[in-house]
């Protein structure tokens, strides 16, 4: 009788072990999925549906109401029974959410269950415009930033910017810039990551014209903040021994072109402001009168060296 007692309470002591053990197993196993759900991960926006897209709309034990729809031109997918639903602009839940209410609205189902499936967005590319080399469509397949797509069209042109602005496709609908310049320049913490759709656009970078007596006229392309005049000229390789002390800023705005003097001389030597260029704007640089007779006959036997050379060759 003591024997069976004694049974009986290691019996119900081993069921007790059990039931704790595996109510411990069970806590550590919910654990980590209510740490999973109490974290807010970031995942990318949802695709809105556009014109050519192609859907796959299940209504729930109506299989006359499902099937696969085109969204046509207009942003409507044609239901087989009662019209077209609206669906552009929307997500693939809140198209489910339309359907569901035309369905009950024209009195064709009291209570309908959908869910739609995107099975073909209509843009699956990335358009990559503007100042490289080969504008076009690229495929998107897996993640790839802005940095990758401007490799894939060949890379900048030599008037491209160092700016770079991507317009979503997806909400929130903006667009953000990307600057190849910045502190990490070509780095993937400079980058976006680009999505189906997107649009990418190489900006033009601005261009002034030194021209005259300097070491090397001609056009320079200028991005970011800009160049002022003292810069402008020590791109062109500076001013010549016979350029004359003041030289004149031409600048095109709103279709008329002003004539801004500038004392070269002062400017060069911090006596007078340096003015900030703007994009088109032309610095001229004229010869010294004073300074130029001497070099005349130099000029003279280089003009005439270059005539017999042309009138030689016709």
């Amino acid at each position: 009788m003591i024997r069976s007692s004694r049974r009986r309470r290691f019996r119900r002591l081993a069921w007790l072990v059990l039931g704790l053990a595996v109510a411990g197993a069970g806590a550590q196993n919910s654990a980590p999925a209510a740490t999973s759900a109490g974290q807010t991960t970031t995942s990318a926006p949802a695709m809105r549906l556009d014109a050519g897209d192609l859907l796959e709309i299940t209504t729930f034990d109506t299989p006359e109401l499902s099937g696969k729809f085109r969204v046509d031109a207009r942003g409507y997918v044609s239901m087989p029974v009662g019209g077209a639903v609206p669906v552009q602009g929307l997500t693939a839940e809140q198209a489910g959410t339309a359907v569901e209410r035309f369905l009950r609205n024209k009195d064709i189902l009291k209570n309908p269950h959908v869910s739609v499936l995107v099975l073909e967005y209509a843009t699956q590319g990335v358009s990559v415009l503007g100042e490289v080399k080969q504008p076009g469509v690229y495929p998107l397949a897996g993640k790839h930033g802005v940095l990758d797509f401007i490799s894939l069209a060949g890379g900048l042109t030599p008037s491209a910017s160092k700016v770079v602005s991507i317009t979503h496709r997806a909400p929130p609908w903006d667009t953000v810039t990307v600057n190849l310049a910045g502190e990490r320049s070509g780095s993937l913490e400079n980058d976006v990551e680009a999505q189906p759709g997107d649009r990418v656009v190489a900006l033009r970078a601005g261009v002034v014209y030194v021209i005259g007596d300097v070491g090397k006229p001609g056009g320079y392309v200028v991005d970011g903040n800009g160049v002022t005049v003292v810069q402008a000229l020590a791109l062109a390789q500076g001013m010549n021994r016979t350029a004359k002390a003041t030289g004149m800023l031409i600048r095109n705005a709103a279709g008329q072109r002003t004539q801004i003097e500038l004392a070269l001389s002062k400017i060069l030597t911090n006596r007078a402001p340096d003015p900030k260029l703007q994009d088109g704007d032309i610095v001229y640089v004229p010869v010294s009168g004073a300074k130029d007779w001497t070099n005349k006959g130099v000029s003279a036997a280089l003009q005439m060296a270059v005539g017999m050379v042309i009138y030689g060759h016709y």
